[in-house]
Parts: C-alpha cells; structure tokens; sequence
C-alpha cells in the first residue's frame, strides 16, 4: 500500500511540473482531494524526492499566489454572462 501511495505522490508531482495545473485541477484529473493531492505533494514527495518537491513547491507557490486574480476573473466572467 506504502508503495503506491508514494508512486502516486511522484505521478502528482510530475504531472503538476508537466501541465502547471492547480491542486484543485490536478484532483479532478486524479479523482482524488484537493487535500490529498496538498499532502502528497507538500508531505510525502519532500521524503520521496526531494528534487521534485522543490520544483513542485514554486508552481504551487505560483498559484497560491495567482489565485486571488483567478478567481475575481472567473466573479467577472460570471456576472457578463449573467447580463
């Protein structure tokens, strides 16, 4: 079980390295928590590896730092299609 769970924890880190997708995004691909996907790659990819975890950790900086402009966009999108 330990095994998959840490081969999951890559697969999301590289998949998040590849796309530069959200932790929401990367869940709804996945099928799993926004939670999860957090962890696994905050948590258990900083043990597994470590170089990984470092190149994961600035994109999901990146968006943590976007996401206020995200979503005041998608508030904007809303309220013209509401018109």
């Amino acid at each position: 079980m330990n095994f998959v769970i840490n081969q999951r924890a890559v697969a999301l880190g590289r998949y998040i390295l590849k796309t530069r997708q959200t932790v929401r995004q990367v869940a709804g691909v996945y099928g799993i928590s926004k939670s999860t996907v957090h962890f696994d790659v905050s948590k258990r990819l900083k043990k597994i590896d470590y170089n990984l975890y470092l190149k994961t950790k600035k994109i999901l900086n990146k968006n943590f730092e976007e996401k206020h402009l995200r979503g005041g966009e998608a508030t904007r999108k809303k309220y013209l299609k509401n018109k």
